[in-house]
């Protein structure tokens, strides 16, 4: 059972070590969760005595006002042997003897962290006792309870005491030791009225009544020590301060303990109640009581210890590593990233991600559907073929065939593809751009530098747009070597009569009958048919081959290559990343060390049983 405490008391000093208090809401806390018992009273309420009583030692600092401005997790570990000594976890190798140095040791460490404007600080100090004297028990003691500020301090301060003592009771693992002067009125106790308010079945809390011996003549105790005054789940427990006049003459605590005995055991009002009052037995009660608590809490502390690094290490993957520092590291760090997100990019256009099937339907239905509201039959009306076959002629007519007008039609009818094949494209390029937007919101590094994204972007965009002006060229050039050379076969294989000259009869003015330009137009609007259904299927290929196949082969070739030649700071510019991450992933991976560690702690305890 005694492994028991000292799990906790490794586990408190880990907390702190590793900035947990109890008080983020950011992050994850092992400290609430760990079972303490609190001291709480207000000012002269005989609270250091009572500590000093279980410890057997003067070390905690005394004087007017307030005096404990910071918690101090007192954490006593029962050793063999006579030598006694003490160790704070801010000196973790320098051991004191003397306890007058650990008394000003607190207040010096005090004054580190809270200034000497007598500010209160909720970071708590740790202070190891190993003494043969005490018993093994750790106890929070907390900043007295105040009515007013004095010394200077802000009126704030009253209410910042309360709110930090309240934090620490109100939790559900918290054992409150609520100290309460018998001289005073118990229903003007401050410690009485917060421990109410937090525990008011009293289920958690452990009434102390100090200054017995105090009291007025013809008055006691006994109502209050009986529970009848004020009953709380766990008998109230009686204690007797040294005198300040004790205090003073340096009266050793071993004598201070047995006269409080022989005060118990000697008054007759008392005396019935003297085998359960005393520091002593209070020390061993408390130490019994927290073994215990721990017990019934150690399967849940383990769950939550378990629960809590899964989500921590999950958030830290999110958040993805660190940068690394040298040159080296930078360059390889952004050309590792710049490597998923081309995966990523490769994946979405080959099918594994979605978007990909985009480009196809620009082949398969947008092409098709644009080529086809060309409307090459109004192009080829009658009197559209009378026009340019006759200004073909010139002032001759042809002999054999309109060769020339034959030209016009089909060059004027094929360079309106050109727009089609134009739109083809630029709706390639349009995926394109959008897969480059999709493939870096998917990928979780790039997240997490914002220049490295806008210049990934960027650098994609630039490509894509080369990419797409050499597709531009290549495939209207398709259209345009059309228009240049025309297909002969197609004509040698028409029927002759087609091929025939006007009619003889008719007048050199009246060249051609509706007859013969009707089948002109069909012979034309059949070869440019013929030539779409060739360019339906070569488009296609030349946008595949300089803007798809180029994107997933060399997208960022030129970004990497410039790349090379950046310096350390350039490269770390593009390796920006957001502050409050950079702070966040510190934080985690800290409190990710704490759990790990409590972890570690835990099972070592639960295997050695």
């Amino acid at each position: 059972m005694e492994s028991l405490i000292s799990l906790v008391n490794k586990l408190q000093r880990a907390c702190t070590a590793l900035g947990d208090h109890g008080e983020e809401n950011a992050l994850p806390t092992l400290w609430d969760s760990l079972p303490t018992i609190a001291v709480v009273g207000g000012q002269s309420s005989g609270k250091s005595s009572v500590l000093e009583s279980i410890v057997g030692k003067d070390f905690l600092p005394r004087g007017s006002g307030i005096v404990t401005r910071r918690p101090l997790v007192l954490q006593l570990h029962k050793i063999d042997g006579e030598r006694e000594y003490a160790e704070f976890m801010h000196l973790p190798r320098k051991r004191f003897t003397d306890f007058g140095l650990v008394r000003k040791e607190i207040q010096d460490e005090t004054d580190r962290e809270t200034g000497r404007t007598k500010q209160i600080s909720p970071v708590p100090i740790h202070l190891s006792i190993y003494s043969p004297n005490v018993v093994n028990l750790t106890l929070i003691d907390l900043p007295g309870l105040t009515k007013v500020a004095v010394e200077g301090q802000p009126d704030s301060v009253v209410a910042d005491i309360e709110n930090m003592v309240r934090s620490y009771i109100e939790k559900p693992n918290c054992i409150i030791l609520a100290i309460s002067p018998a001289n005073q009125d118990l229903a003007t106790s401050d410690a009485i009225k917060m421990s109410r308010e937090v525990d008011p079945k009293g289920e958690r809390t452990f009434g102390v009544l100090t200054k017995i011996d105090l009291m007025d003549k013809g008055t006691d105790a006994v109502d209050i020590l009986e529970g009848r005054s004020y009953r709380l789940q766990y008998p109230w427990i009686g204690i007797v301060n040294r005198s300040q006049a004790d205090i003073n003459k340096n009266v050793d605590m071993i004598a201070a303990r047995r006269r409080e005995k022989e005060y118990f055991a000697n008054t007759p009002e008392y005396k019935h109640l003297a085998h359960r009052m005393g520091s002593e037995h209070l020390g061993k009660i408390l130490s019994k009581h927290l073994e215990q608590v721990i017990k019934s809490r150690i399967p849940g502390i383990q769950s939550l210890i378990n629960k809590t690094i899964a989500e921590l290490e999950g958030e830290l993957n999110r958040l993805g590593k660190p940068i690394a520092a040298d040159a080296g590291g930078k360059l390889y760090a952004i050309v590792e990233i710049c490597r998923i997100f081309d995966q990523i990019y490769k994946e979405h256009l080959d099918g594994v991600r979605p978007g990909g099937e985009k480009v196809y339907n620009v082949f398969d239905a947008q092409l098709p559907a644009a080529l086809k509201r060309l409307q090459f039959d109004k192009h080829l009306s009658m009197e559209n073929v009378r026009k340019l076959i006759t200004e073909a002629d010139g002032y001759q007519p042809h002999l054999i065939a309109p060769e020339q007008g034959y030209r016009r039609l089909i060059e004027s009818s094929l360079v309106s593809i050109r727009g089609p094949a134009d739109a083809a494209v630029d709706a390639v390029h349009a995926i394109l751009k959008d897969l480059v937007h999709k493939a870096i919101n998917e990928t979780p590094e790039l997240k997490q530098y914002p220049t490295l994204r806008v210049e990934v972007a960027n650098a994609s965009f630039e490509s894509l747009e080369r990419m797409r002006e050499e597709s531009r060229k290549a495939t209207l050039k398709l259209v345009d070597m059309e228009c240049s050379y025309l297909t002969v076969d197609f004509f040698r294989k028409l029927p002759q009569d087609i091929e025939k000259g006007g009619n003889p009869a008719q007048s050199i003015f009246d060249r051609y009958n509706d007859s013969y330009l009707r089948r002109i137009g069909t012979t034309v609007l059949a070869y440019v048919n013929m030539v779409c259904a060739s360019l339906r299927n070569s488009i296609p290929k030349s946008i595949v081959y300089c803007q798809v196949r180029e994107a997933k082969r060399s997208l960022l070739d030129h970004f990497l290559t410039e790349l090379g030649k950046k310096e350390a700071k350039q490269l770390g510019s593009m390796l920006d990343e957001d502050p409050a991450i950079m702070e966040r992933r510190a934080a985690l991976a800290k409190r990710l060390e704490l759990y790990r560690s409590a972890q570690a702690e835990i099972d070592a305890v639960a295997w050695s049983k």
